[in-house]
């Protein structure tokens, strides 16, 4: 053998060993940052709006709380709000050390200093109060701690923005090493092709394909996470333009209803303003609810005692209509769930499913056990049915089910299924149906086996 030839396969035996290790690196890198990732997307939201959205919230129960007390003169009412006012003070303080960045945590500070003054302003209203022998409550006597709380809940607000920010510099870095790492892998693809086409094959059926498939499920995820955080954002925009303002007419309006005598025109013109005010409460809470779901508090239970739970509960409702509700059997298999949370997703398939059925049907539901994969392993798995004999789902309406905001019904706000699906997975489970047009609809909660 030549010396040329002998070079030639040395160097071709070095540019394989080369374009190997180059790949497998590039696969390693890879890996650890999509993982990295991943688990950097779930803190940084949870981080970003739990703790303005609780503060915001904590502070508009508080503000409920005065205001109640404000036109009762409860003493239970301010014990309330002393109680619960101090817990949150307390947790204020928790929180720094939590915050990523120097601005999050000046905005913090600032809501330290606010809530003080918003201490003072609900202290002078329970002095007067508690002061005068009959006491009478104006509108005017609450504008200090009205302006205390306005200014506490935009600096929460700030601190939600500041969230947001970090956010998307996070994103912005992760998204710009993806692209490094894409830019890198490419172009080992390039040197295979010029090495062996054999190998470029081989090479990428067993590494660069999957890979490929991650760094798109990864992208795809901080898509997904950063529609949520838009998403979240306006909530706590909603929440922070409309509950407060509600707040106050809900009191306005209270007060207003005790110098009305029940059967009056006028009397009955405040009831009609009352549901409204309600109905709009319910959609921010959706929002709410959908943008940042509470953690399930699992415990171990019956597989069907949640189903016989909502049938007690629904079946007068449902009998009005001549729409039968009834627990098909029952299979002994528990299931670890969050029981409330669990009878919410039921609660609204069957309004669903009775929606669907109009007069005049049946609603099962029913208890099944079985193996399915999740989370990409075969589990058993315990299902919770809810069959109907309704119009059934048509294509179209079918292919954006579960969008969140899509709606048929005059009423709705497009996010019950939404939220279902959220709570499912929250379980680490998964919302499945079967549908056929005049025929009816089947949902499945399906849930890991305890």
């Amino acid at each position: 053998m030549s010396g040329g030839i002998k070079f030639r396969l040395v160097a071709f035996v070095l540019a394989m060993g080369l374009m190997v290790s180059l790949i497998a690196w590039t696969a390693h890198t890879s890996w650890e940052r999509i993982t990295e990732l991943q688990q950097k997307l779930t803190s940084v939201q949870l981080k970003s709006f739990q703790i303005a959205d609780h503060f915001q919230q904590t502070i508009l129960e508080l503000n409920n709380t005065v205001l109640r007390y404000g036109v009762s003169h409860d003493q239970n009412d301010w014990t309330r709000f002393d109680v619960e006012s101090k817990a949150l003070d307390h947790w204020i303080d928790e929180q720094r050390p939590i915050l990523p960045t120097e601005k999050e945590k000046g905005i913090l500070d600032q809501i330290n200093a606010a809530y003080d003054d918003y201490m003072a302003a609900a202290g002078q209203i329970h002095a007067r109060i508690d002061s005068d022998l009959k006491p009478t409550t104006h509108l005017s006597d609450f504008a200090a701690f009205e302006r205390q709380s306005q200014r506490i809940l935009n600096l929460a607000f700030q601190l939600a923005m500041a969230h947001r920010e970090s956010m998307d510099q996070f994103l912005a870095r992760s998204n710009k090493s993806l692209s490094s790492l894409r830019v890198l892998l490419l172009g080992s693809l390039l040197l295979l092709l010029f090495t062996g086409c054999g190998l470029a094959v081989l090479v990428y059926r067993g590494m660069i394909a999957p890979l490929q498939v991650k760094l798109v499920e990864s992208q795809q995820l901080a898509e997904r996470q950063e529609k949520l955080a838009s998403l979240g954002m306006l909530a706590a925009g909603v929440a922070h333009e409309i509950r407060n303002p509600l707040t106050a007419l809900k009191a306005w309006l209270f007060i207003q209803q005790k110098h009305l005598k029940p059967g009056t025109g006028e009397y009955e013109d405040a009831k009609v303003i009352s549901n409204e005010i309600n109905r709009l409460e319910r959609i921010v809470r959706n929002f709410l609810l959908f943008a940042s779901p509470s953690e399930p508090r699992l415990d171990v239970v019956s597989a069907d005692q949640p189903l016989r739970e909502v049938q007690t509960l629904l079946q007068p409702q449902l009998e009005r209509l001549n729409v039968r509700l009834h627990v098909d059997g029952s299979v002994a298999a528990h299931v670890r769930i969050d029981a409330d949370q669990i009878k919410q997703v039921l609660i609204n398939l069957i309004q669903n499913a009775a929606d669907s059925i109009g007069r005049n049907g049946a609603i099962t539901l029913r208890v099944r056990v079985e193996t399915k994969r999740l989370s990409d392993r075969a589990t058993d798995v315990v299902i919770l049915e809810v069959a109907d004999t309704g119009e059934g789902i048509p294509p179209e309406v079918e292919k954006r089910l579960f969008d969140p905001f899509f709606t048929t019904k005059e009423s709705g706000t497009g996010l019950g299924l939404a939220i279902a699906a959220r709570i499912i997975e929250k379980h680490g489970g998964a919302l499945q149906y079967q549908t056929q047009v005049n025929r009816g609809t089947v949902f499945g909660i399906v849930l890991p086996r305890a």
